[in-house]
């Protein structure tokens, strides 16, 4: 029988990769668990304690996971010792660059953010490949801190505020790039700043995407208090331009070609102003940051200061400040009622500068979506629109994103530890 044919009965898993994908399952019900025991990782998972304990024996040896102390099931029986995720070893590299910053952080495989670096500067002036040498010098910092650390990032994923596919960046308006190798770029740059060490791989993804993860893994998902886990939501950033991203049931929607999501570039007036992506009246050129600094009368090009200017100004009760916050609102409103109406997810998501502009943007919002979403589930105040949490951004998401590929295979990047 022909192997390509479509039905052909896949070959059986062999030994090694019954092991491999077990690895991966014991792992990942640590990480997930926080900690565990043998015992208990053995009844979540279906196997028995002697082969979860020949396989806890390899990820310690790998360097994965940790034991400590006792842990009393209340049970008769010695108690047993708990497992949790190693603070040393393989790490994940995760370099946001934006407009107007570069963020590069290191987590480790619980997710916890242990280096983080940040660099103002604009972005829009720059050749693209000066942009991500300047992004490498910075990694290669974070990389060095990670070290002292004894931490090892195994890989370096990038957040890019614009249309991503195949190791590039197809659009990005507001940086002024099209069609540039951005993953082949960073990594010549960082091989070229650590000639003695191995080249990290690196990949590529819209930032919002990444934002939106790392408010799923990290953010205010989990539920409680009788509320069940968020796992359906819209997620806005509002940066110089607004990102934006769907998550459905847990899982990020990217669309036939992986560009779902630009909600900032909706028309909302197509006689509106000219937006740099070639159309007309976009959202962003009303509710992006600039042009809510603009409206409110201040510098377009202030960025966080002219933000954090904005609220304190929008606090003091300022006229024209809570003007523009009303009208950038009311607009987002709209926009975001016909995405409500045509996905249908539990909530909407605030980030970015929306974040802490929420308490003067919800209200017109608010009302926008309670006028025009058909389901009738959105009313003021009921929680669905909200602001995010402070525990995840695109950068994070990105780092997280490759300990998410370690998990899944730990037995390919325990490979290359010893290469």
């Amino acid at each position: 029988m022909n192997s390509t044919d479509p039905s052909a009965t896949p070959p059986k898993a062999d030994k090694a990769t019954v092991r491999r994908h077990n690895l991966s399952l014991v792992l990942r019900t640590v990480h997930d668990e926080g900690e565990a025991t043998r015992a208990q990782v053995a009844g979540r998972v279906g196997l028995t304690r002697a082969a979860v304990s020949s396989l806890v024996d390899q990820l310690l040896t790998d360097g994965y996971l940790t034991e400590w102390g006792k842990t009393f099931s209340g049970q008769a029986g010695r108690p047993g010792t708990a497992l949790k995720m190693a603070r040393t070893g393989a790490a994940g590299l995760g370099v946001e660059i934006n407009i107007d910053y570069v963020t590069v952080c290191v987590v480790d495989l619980a997710g916890t953010d242990r280096v983080r670096l940040v660099e103002r500067m604009d972005n829009r002036a720059a050749a693209p490949a000066a942009v991500l040498a300047q992004a490498a010098r910075i990694a290669a910092r974070a990389i060095e801190s990670a070290t002292e650390q004894e931490l090892r990032p195994v890989a370096a994923e990038l957040a890019l505020p614009g249309l991503v596919s195949g190791g590039a960046v197809r659009q990005a308006p507001n940086l002024g790039w099209n069609r540039v190798p951005v993953e082949g770029l960073f990594a010549q740059a960082l091989t070229a700043l650590r000639p003695a060490h191995r080249a990290l791989p690196v990949s590529a993804d819209n930032e919002a995407n990444l934002a939106a993860m790392a408010e799923l893994w990290f953010g205010g998902c989990a539920g409680g208090d009788g509320e069940p886990p968020l796992r359906s939501f819209i997620y806005l950033t509002g940066e110089i331009g607004i990102g934006g991203a769907l998550v459905l049931g847990g899982q990020l929607l990217r669309g036939a070609h992986g560009f779902a999501g630009e909600i900032g570039h909706v028309v909302v007036d197509p006689e509106g102003p000219a937006c740099r992506c070639g159309a007309h009246g976009c959202l962003e050129q009303y509710a992006g940051q600039s042009a809510l600094l603009r409206a409110a009368g201040l510098d377009p090009e202030s960025g966080v200061a002219g933000v954090a200017e904005l609220e304190s100004r929008a606090r003091a009760g300022d006229a024209r400040a809570l003007a523009a916050l009303e009208d950038a609102g009311r607009r987002l409103g709209r926009v975001l009622s016909g995405a409500v109406n045509l996905i249908d997810p539990d909530a909407v998501m605030l980030g970015g500068a929306f974040r802490v502009l929420m308490p003067w943007l919800a209200p017109a919002a608010d009302a926008e979506l309670t006028a025009r979403v058909v389901s009738g589930l959105w009313t003021p105040g009921n929680g669905r629109l909200r602001a995010s949490s402070s525990s995840g951004d695109a950068a994070r998401g990105a780092a997280a994103r490759v300990i998410r590929e370690v998990l899944a295979d730990p037995a390919a990047y325990a490979q290359r530890k010893k290469d």
